[in-house]
């Protein structure tokens, strides 16, 4: 039982002793240590939550470029293990890391484990038709809400692909970042969401459709015609174009995805 002086009356605690005093002093002195022993655990704790987050977001934005890339195909199985060894990390951010891609509809179960997310021509056909209408609505609210600075960043960022034409991994990035500005100028915090939520699911197409000149000639002037219409501030035709722009990417998919199972049965 502890021993509390100060809990004594005014006349006992005239009386106290020596001893008591240092009981008391020893006491405290337990109790401060004990407090610092809990709050270093708890930077600790906090700190190893930290790390582990930092790695989890590290394996998914890995897993995420790998896919895009082609790296891991539609179908093909991904191992918690061989994800650990590829990236020289523990087990748990991997673990963490597949959940939120599953979630994301980039991964699903597959004979026992996980594996890419296969879609067929009608589905991608489907993710198409809608990434037109969410495109051009973001486009005709570009034209009604952006700000100058916005403006200026889409006309810089067109500059940008001109003076690039014939570097793909250039131009695949910078056709990213346009479409990603025309987003967040559109200022619509839903239409933001749904489109950030498509965004995801078009890595399951592989790369990009801007593999050759001529396609990156053709987006480049579709891009023009887009940041022509929002800077004029006419919403109609910059939906207009825009969809069009988004057609005729898909247009250059499915020519991709025919050339890709023409290939496949060549070499079969």
């Amino acid at each position: 039982m502890v021993h509390w002086p100060w809990r004594k009356t005014r006349r006992q605690t005239a009386r106290i002793s020596v001893n008591d005093k240092v009981s008391v002093h020893r006491y405290t002195v337990v109790c401060i240590r004990v407090c610092m022993n809990k709050s270093s655990k708890t930077r600790t704790t906090a700190g190893e939550q930290t790390e582990r987050l930092n790695l989890t977001e590290v394996v998914y934005d890995a897993l995420h470029k790998a896919i895009q890339a082609g790296t891991y195909k539609p179908g093909q199985r991904v191992r918690e293990n061989d994800v650990s060894d590829w990236l020289q990390v523990s087990r748990t951010p991997v673990r963490e890391a597949l959940r939120r891609l599953q979630a994301d509809g980039i991964i699903e179960p597959k004979e026992g484990g996980l594996a890419v997310t296969s879609f067929d021509r009608r589905a991608v056909a489907e993710l198409y038709a809608v990434r037109e209408t969410l495109e051009g609505a973001a486009a005709a609210l570009a034209a009604r809400n952006a700000d100058p600075t916005e403006l200026a960043l889409l006309q810089r960022m067109l500059e940008a692909q001109r003076n690039c034409p014939d570097d793909l991994s250039a131009q695949a990035r910078l056709n990213k970042n346009f479409h990603e500005q025309l987003y967040q100028a559109a200022h619509n915090r839903f239409l933001l969401k749904a489109l950030q939520v498509l965004r995801d699911s078009l890595v399951l197409l592989g790369p990009t459709t801007l593999m050759t000149t001529e396609r990156i000639a053709a987006a480049i002037e579709e891009h023009a015609e887009v940041v022509a219409a929002i800077v004029a501030r006419d919403a109609p035709r910059a939906e207009a174009v825009t969809r069009k722009h988004i057609r005729a990417g898909y247009e250059a998919r499915v020519q991709a995805m025919a050339d890709q199972l023409e290939s496949a049965h060549a070499t079969s």
